[in-house]
């Protein structure tokens, strides 16, 4: 009787975990919607680590790309993102492919390549100065429109300290001093 009671407990607690979550990413979603914030997101599920030796920008057969599973990530969290009122946004983008299919994947309009999102890995000498650039790029913009800038986890790193898994938003608002508040992380869809 008391495994049953302790599993009961268990079970009460993770759906309303669950619950808790989705009530967290509705407020994001719309302090996103609203304007006066920015959305940074992790490129979707790509497996693996790290881009092939031969790597070169702008040929996606020569990097690590989304799997089927990452594509079909994408287009849920746009799916999601419209459903709660971003039918528009100024989405922009590293030049990996990985992160440029996800932002279009995301079907909230037009993507412009942002180079200051490109992955640190490959800039280890400039990430510092990339980071600032960044950073004083989104302190720059009129937020007025939702926006969305897709990167890399190690980017969201160094600028944030937060490490968001693959198809994760995290939520941010500048502040009058010139820092960057972190509002929450919007969770990803589960693929396989």
């Amino acid at each position: 009787m008391r495994k049953l009671s302790i599993l009961a407990v268990g079970l009460v607690l993770g759906v309303s975990g669950v619950g808790t979550a989705q009530a967290q990413d509705a407020e994001l979603l719309e302090a996103l919607r609203s304007g006066g914030h920015v959305g940074l997101m992790r490129h979707s599920t790509a497996p693996g680590s790290d881009d092939p030796p031969r790597f070169r920008l702008g040929e996606c057969e020569t990097q690590r790309n989304l799997s089927e599973g990452g594509r079909a990530q994408a287009a849920e969290i746009g799916s999601r993102l419209r459903a709660s009122g971003i039918t528009q946004a100024r989405v922009f983008s590293s030049l990996w492919c990985r992160c440029l299919h996800t932002a279009e994947l995301l079907g909230l309009g037009a993507v412009e390549e942002l180079a200051s999102l490109n992955s640190l890995v490959n800039y280890r000498r400039e990430g510092s100065a990339m980071i600032r650039e960044t950073r004083a790029w989104i302190l720059e913009q009129d937020l007025s429109t939702p926006t969305i800038l897709v990167t890399h986890q190690i980017n969201i790193g160094a600028l944030l300290r937060r490490y968001p898994a693959e198809g994760e938003i995290v939520v941010v608002r500048p502040t009058p001093s010139g820092g960057l508040d972190v509002v929450g992380t919007i969770s990803a869809p589960f693929v396989d």
